[in-house]
């Protein structure tokens, strides 16, 4: 028997939907791809470049990166919390931790807002050199999705508290909750390959 696409399989052989919708999923992939292509390229440069990113890597500031790491791991656990909370039947707690979620990102866009402008006062852009390209088009590629996950956030807390979801209609809020783990786990990649790895 041929199972839906948004079916897999567990160890009992059971089939076991995937949160949210369809679509939401083919979204996350192709994002994904994009990024993947994106941090392959930025280790061939840096492979080939090695001089020029090691000398770069050290102006970056690492302590506000890891606490932005911070904040989007929390913003991420807050998403979880909403979504059981929904799922029990408790709509208010749920707004209330998407709004958790909601503070914790604009606390961590905060935060990029003034690393950035630190590295643009200190001579930073796409034009100057291999690394400033890779890193800025990295950092506020992945910003703008940030943005857009807030945009998302903002709506299911406000539907939350209106009482929009129930345990049988939650695709809307576990898209949302998806994307915005996807948001958390490329954020992760980013920390790892640009302020670790040097």
């Amino acid at each position: 028997m041929l199972w839906p696409l948004h079916t897999i399989v567990n160890e009992q052989d059971e089939r076991v939907n995937l949160p949210g919708d369809l679509a939401i999923w083919f979204f996350i992939a192709a994002e994904l791809l994009v990024f993947a292509t994106l941090f392959l390229c930025f280790a061939l440069a840096r492979n080939d470049h090695a001089l020029l990113f090691a000398q770069a890597e050290k102006s970056l500031q690492r302590l506000p990166a890891l606490l932005e790491t911070l904040l989007l791991i929390a913003s991420s656990y807050a998403v979880v919390c909403a979504i059981r909370a929904l799922h029990a039947g408790q709509p208010r707690r749920g707004s209330r931790d998407f709004g958790a979620a909601l503070v914790l990102g604009g606390m961590f866009c905060g935060l990029k807002v003034l690393e950035l402008r630190r590295d643009f006062a200190l001579g930073m852009s796409l034009s100057h050199d291999l690394f400033d390209m890779f890193y800025l088009s990295l950092i506020v590629f992945h910003f703008m999705h940030v943005l857009m996950g807030m945009v998302m956030l903002s709506v299911v807390t406000l539907r939350s508290r209106r009482g929009a979801y129930d345990a049988r209609n939650m695709s809307a809020a576990e898209s949302v909750a998806a994307f915005w783990h996807m948001v958390d786990l490329l954020w992760i990649f980013l920390f790892v390959l640009i302020y670790v790895l040097t």
